[in-house]
């Protein structure tokens, strides 16, 4: 499969098992790894364009909750994760407390999105 720019759902998903073939791969060849990364970016891509999620109307810790959830995680985990106290986690969660720049910046390091959606 020669990669080029993903245009239409048919080539998306022949892309996407493209892609989970070669993630099954233990170890790739640098060729390979070139070459799976050169077809994630088209996939992302193609996804930021036609498959956007809108998160205008989702507050930061609705959106916070929802990765948590996503990635199985829970209130004493985001406390793990941030270095805070425990307690904190569930503060945070309930709007109680407020999320600190640096948290912000934990955060999206860690769930790989832009700090500033976990704010408003």
């Amino acid at each position: 499969m020669s990669p080029r720019a993903v245009t239409d759902e048919s080539h998306h998903e022949e892309t996407l098992e493209m892609v989970d073939r070669l993630m099954a791969i233990a170890r790739h060849t640098k060729g390979q790894a070139i070459y799976l990364e050169t077809l994630v970016q088209l996939v992302e891509a193609y996804e930021a364009k036609h498959h956007a999620i809108e998160t205008s109307d989702i507050s930061g810790i609705e959106l916070l909750r929802n990765l948590l959830s996503e990635h199985d995680m829970n209130a004493s985990d985001l406390a793990r994760l941030l270095g805070v106290h425990a307690s904190m986690g569930s503060k945070l969660l309930k709007g109680d407390r407020s999320l600190t720049v640096e948290h912000l910046q934990k955060l999206a390091k860690r769930f790989q999105v832009r700090p500033e959606l976990f704010m408003g």
